[in-house]
């Protein structure tokens, strides 16, 4: 598979936040392979950080094995099932570890991860942790959250506006590592060269609107490792209740996968 460092840009930062003790978030990027993982942990005594350290450890490693031998066939329909079956493998992990230990009990992540393959984006995720896209100075979000907030909104409860005040924020209705099995949701999204993807945990957006957000991006785009900590900073400085980490990745140019006979052919006529 092609090296991608100098096909995207890619920036990270988390930080526990301003009430809690220690961070429960793990995340994990390498730009050679197109990766970034994002995971928010959840449970007592630490396990929260041990059940996303898992994820992102055990992703990022198995990606890595994966992509170096994949072959010309590798299109975005492989690319969408190697992410969904390695966070089915970190959720087997976890949940193993949960029940052989019992300082582990109970605990799970969220998890959102990102392929940049073929001038794709392929976005894997499972709970509340989110995947926006900035382009043309307009940020989207990509995913949508598996939470209670989210169903209440899809069933017109409650507005999106409420949604910001509700009580019933954190409350996930899939997360990695509960139960022995899980279902991610993966979808792959064209990219644009200019494109900046925004990974983050749930202390960001529930901290800071979509439109500060957006606006950060807008002023700080060509400061990415700047504009990282801006968000970071933003969070805290609202009141920072949870942990927050943000992973920010920009398309510097195409990257479209080279097919082995294209390129023998080519090579033939230079």
């Amino acid at each position: 598979m092609a090296d991608l460092t100098n096909v995207i840009e890619l920036t990270t930062a988390t930080h526990s936040g301003m009430v809690r003790s220690h961070n429960e978030d793990s995340i994990g990027a390498d730009a050679s392979i197109g990766l970034a993982v994002l995971a928010d942990g959840m449970g007592g005594y630490n396990a929260g950080e041990v059940a996303s350290g898992i994820a992102v450890a055990m992703i990022s490693a198995e990606m890595k094995k994966a992509l170096a031998g994949v072959g010309d066939n590798f299109d975005a329909a492989a690319a969408e099932r190697l992410v969904s079956e390695n966070a089915v493998r970190a959720n087997s992990a976890i949940f193993q570890a949960a029940q052989n230990q019992a300082q582990y009990a109970g605990m799970g992540t969220t998890l959102v991860v990102a392929l940049w393959h073929d001038n794709n984006m392929i976005v894997g995720h499972v709970g509340d942790s989110r995947l926006y896209r900035f382009r043309g100075g307009n940020l989207e979000q990509i995913t949508r959250d598996h939470s209670l907030l989210q169903e209440q909104i899809d069933s017109g409860l409650i507005t999106k506006a409420q949604a910001r005040h509700s009580q019933n924020k954190n409350l996930v209705t899939r997360a990695v590592g509960i139960d022995p099995d899980v279902e991610p949701e993966v979808h792959s999204y064209p990219v644009q060269v200019g494109d900046i993807y925004l990974l983050c945990s749930d202390g960001l957006n529930d901290m800071v609107s979509d439109e500060d957000m957006q606006l950060t991006l807008s002023s700080l785009q060509a400061n990415l490792p700047l504009a990282a900590e801006q968000l970071v900073q933003q969070a805290n400085d609202n009141g920072g209740r949870d942990n927050v980490s943000v992973i920010l990745v920009r398309v510097l140019k195409s990257f479209p996968a080279r097919s082995g006979f294209v390129d023998r052919l080519k090579s033939w006529f230079k």
